[in-house]
Formats: structure tokens, sequence, C-alpha cells
């Protein structure tokens, strides 16, 4: 099945910013977070296309290749493994293989290609974000072989040869016709490098199956959707190549409390009515796990933000923190006693005679009668 436009996977036009695909990332990520739609099995396909698709986007040469040669550019290894398409090494290499002939040669045609990146995922929650965290990951992987010493040779001083055939160059030539034809060399398959006595277990690769634990630092102040990149813990190269990447996507779980944006966080407050009418004091929980004492003016009405510096969200590689908002919510009591409900009446009855009590009540109500009265 062909794969979907990365574009029309994050609904959003080709000359979008990465600030639109930053948006439009979220949005849809947090639609179709596997969380959120537990046993769904298409929305966890979705949300694999969707960061897929973001994971190339964002980055401003795979995009590049992206627009230019569309999913071709990273078949062979998918995105981040190593390569776009049949071009080995990356933007580099594509200009090499292009116009190499033209400038007097391949800077990299026998050289041993390195081993495989290795994309894996992990999620934590958002106080974890705020303190950063070591994380143990387990990783399918290509390790060296520890028969061959990841030589690929049963002989583990020898270990691979140049390629009698392209003498290193992993391509040969062929006339057909008028044309000169290149392609990969049979003998090497491209590597330009030939193991004489393989090894018995890894078949002269230099690298086995294997699965991997590794403890990755997620650093304080991460936010959803970020990708690490932890150098050499890819697969191995082979026949003693240089290891791949690890690029880890880091998902950040919502909170019940704390609303993040950036290094700001938000809680809402629910205020029983007689601390917003008459003020006082609350305390308010802080990400870091202490609490804040806020003092609530008298007259308090919902949406009202109360700023406190300082006791935002840690920011990225860097002793600053952003600030938090308290935003009230002035809740209305129920399940009243017959007492409460006599004392309420008392207060209508007597408030009935100050206008200015209500002001935003008067104010429309107001406007409401000078509505009517200009339409008789």
């Amino acid at each position: 099945m062909a794969k979907q436009d990365y574009y029309a996977t994050l609904e959003v036009a080709r000359d979008a910013s990465a600030d639109d695909l930053k948006k439009a990332y979220r949005k849809l990520a947090m639609k179709y977070h596997p969380d959120r739609n537990p046993g769904d099995k298409s929305a966890e396909a979705r949300f694999k296309d969707i960061s897929e698709a973001y994971d190339i986007l964002k980055d401003d040469q795979k995009r590049a290749a992206y627009d230019r040669y569309g999913h071709a550019a990273f078949e062979g290894g998918g995105p981040g493994a190593g390569g776009f398409g049949g071009f080995e090494g990356g933007l580099g290499d594509i200009f090499d293989q292009m116009f190499g002939d033209m400038m007097g040669g391949r800077r990299g045609g026998g050289r041993a290609r390195t081993g495989n990146d290795i994309r894996a995922q992990v999620e934590i929650s958002l106080t974890e974000a705020f303190s950063g965290i070591k994380v143990p990951v387990k990783v399918p992987s290509r390790v060296a072989c520890e028969s061959c010493g990841g030589t690929g040779s049963e002989d583990k001083s020898r270990g691979a040869e140049t390629c009698p055939t392209c003498h290193g160059a992993g391509k040969v030539r062929a006339q057909q016709g008028f044309f000169l034809v290149e392609r990969g060399c049979p003998t090497c398959g491209g590597s330009g490098r030939v193991v004489r006595n393989p090894c018995k277990v890894c078949r002269g690769a230099g690298t086995v199956e294997k699965e991997r634990s590794l403890s990755v630092d997620i650093p304080a102040g991460i936010e959803d959707g970020t990708r690490l990149r932890v150098a050499g813990e890819g697969e191995a190269g082979p026949q003693g190549a240089p290891n791949g990447d690890l690029y880890l996507h880091v998902g950040v779980k919502p909170h019940e409390i704390f609303q993040r944006d950036g290094s700001t966080v938000v809680v809402r407050l629910p205020l029983d009515m007689v601390t917003a009418t008459l003020g006082g004091h609350v305390e308010v929980p802080v990400v870091d796990g202490t609490r804040a004492r806020l003092s609530v003016p008298a007259g308090s009405q919902t949406g009202d933000q109360h700023r406190l510096r300082g006791k935002g969200f840690s920011v990225l590689r860097s002793a600053a923190r952003g600030d938090m908002y308290v935003v009230f919510a002035v809740e209305t009591p129920r399940h009243l006693t017959k007492r409460q409900r006599e004392l309420l009446e008392e207060f209508r009855a007597e408030n009935g005679e100050n206008e200015k009590s209500h002001p935003e009540t008067e104010g429309f109500f107001g406007k409401v009668r000078d509505f009517f009265e200009g339409r008789a």
C-alpha cells in the first residue's frame, strides 16, 4: 500500500513553516496518542504515521530530500536509517554520486558504511520531564559478532579486504551500445570490500541480531515529541565499520493538574463562592512538588489570572524556569441545606438594593434594555 504524502498526513500545506508543522503535529499526536485511544489499532497506526511524517519534515535536510525525491529518498532503511534512498551517506553523498565523475571521481566509493540508525520511543510523566530522568531502553539491534570480533572473518586479524572486482570502488561499469552503464559491484554488494574466509556465526557480515538494554539521560525541560540523538548507539557497522546512532522519540503524558506550554505552567484552581467573594488565602501545588501560598482578592471572578514568577517549567539546558499562572474558576455551591438556602435568600433580598455588587450583571442587562427600547 502506497504511503500517504507526509504533508497530507500532517494536514499542512507544502510551504508550511516549522511552527505550522509543530502545531499540526502536536494537535494530531494528542488526538491519536495510544494512551487516549487504548486498544484502537487504527489510532495507533495513525500516530506512528504522524510521528514519522513530522520526524522527516522538521529536519531541513530530510525535508529538502523529501520535497525533491518523495518517499524514494528514504527507501532502503527508512527515515534516519543512514541515507536517502540508494544514496548511502545522506545529502553529501547524493551530490558525490550524481556529480562525482564530473568532479574527478567519487569521494566515498569504497569506504565501509556505518551501521544503521535505530529509532525507539519512550513515554515519561510531566514531572519526570520537569526534573529529567534516566530511562531504560530496550532496542532490537545488530551488534558486533563476538566470534569474529566484528571483522566478519574467521581469521580475526585479517578481516575484509579490497574487492578484486571493483578494486574498492563499490561500482562496476559496462558498455551498452553508446552508453557506459554503472551499477553496484556483484562481488562485494557495493561495499568495496570482501571477506575471504567468512565467519561461520555471522557469515561474513561482522554483526549479529541481538536486543540491547541501554540507559538514556532525558534532560530536564524536554518537550513532548522531542527527538534525542544518542551517538554510536545504533546498529554496529558491517565488518568493523562505525556504529550508527540511536534516535529516541520522547512522549510526555498529560497531567491531571498542570497544563504546560513551553516553559509556562497553567493551573486551573476551583474557588468556592465565599472565598471568591470575601477574599482569603489558598495553597496551590507547584510542578516541582512544593506548594505556593496565594492571596485571593475579594470579589475574584472566574478567569482571573495570577502569575507566580519562576514557578513554571524547567527550561531545556538551562537553570532557568518559566512562570506559573493560576486561573480561578469560581464554583457555585450545590446541595444546599435549608439554613444555607435561607441565608442566600436573605442575601438576595438585601442585595436587590445594591446595584454595585454585580456590575457586570447590571451592565449587561442595561445593554439589553437599551437594545429592546431601541427597537420599539
